[in-house]
């Protein structure tokens, strides 16, 4: 079988870690988890399993998972989010891949729990992933939320069965709380490229998110909770640009 070492970022994820680490740890001889300083149990959690447990200053996603990744000792990497696991079926693809491995880059289909709901729609499923790279082809690019895995040019890549199954919230606050932290980061993101914000944006924008996740996208048939993310994902839209509007308002007055 192909070597292989998991790799992972963390901060103060003690609700999860130990769940994510039990579903791979009998499939590589290196679990590599950067840290950036957590002050709940994930050390403690981290070293029962006997990873390589490295502590480094935040420095955004893309910068933290290549470094992650750099850290690792084989070249063919699965890059995991601390609330991430592995189904079983996706475990069976993944041993197939390490006895006989075609591509440069794999994905999945991944599947959120959203507080104790598995969501089928609105969008949410498939979110296909790519996760499993040789990083001699690839790495993490892009700025604030909008990292993402790419493979070079002229890399083969394929799909694996089965689900990154993802722990994303336990409660609503969870992903309120959350919302205003991305809002912020993406408003920046916005800000520094350039964009605009209209009326569009306030007004227009949310109430056609709410539709297109609950409507369009069949939000509706996951019940109480479609409609909680239909809503969550309007007011997210909204709070996006209401915070660039702030930021330009704000620059201008400095100029």
């Amino acid at each position: 079988m192909e070597p292989i070492s998991v790799v992972i970022i963390t901060l103060n994820e003690e609700k999860n870690i130990g769940r994510c680490l039990e579903s791979v740890f009998d499939l590589t001889d290196e679990i590599v988890v950067v840290d950036s300083f957590s002050t709940d149990k994930t050390r403690e959690i981290c070293k029962k399993h006997n990873v390589v447990f490295i502590q480094k200053e935040w420095e955004g996603y893309t910068q933290s998972k290549n470094f992650a990744m750099a850290q690792a000792k084989h070249d063919l990497i699965l890059s995991l989010d601390a609330d991430e696991v592995l189904s079983e079926e996706l475990r069976q693809s993944l041993r197939s891949v390490l006895t006989n491995r075609p591509a440069d880059g794999y994905t999945m289909n991944r599947l959120t729990n959203f507080c104790g709901k598995w969501i089928k729609h609105g969008g949410w499923y498939p979110d296909k992933k790519l996760r499993l790279i040789d990083r001699r082809k690839g790495k993490w690019t892009g700025s604030h939320l909008h990292e993402r895995l790419v493979l070079n040019e002229g890399s083969v890549t394929a799909h694996l069965k089965g689900d990154l199954l993802h722990y994303s919230f336990h409660n609503i606050s969870d992903h309120i709380r959350q919302i205003d932290k991305f809002s912020a980061l993406r408003a920046k993101a916005y800000f520094e490229s350039g964009a605009r914000v209209t009326w569009w944006h306030l007004f227009f924008k949310p109430g056609f998110s709410f539709f297109r996740t609950y409507i369009l996208k069949a939000g509706f048939l996951d019940g109480y909770y479609g409609y909680i993310i239909a809503f969550s994902t309007a007011y997210a839209h909204f709070l996006r640009y209401a915070k660039l509007y702030e930021l330009k308002k704000n620059n201008a007055r400095k100029s």
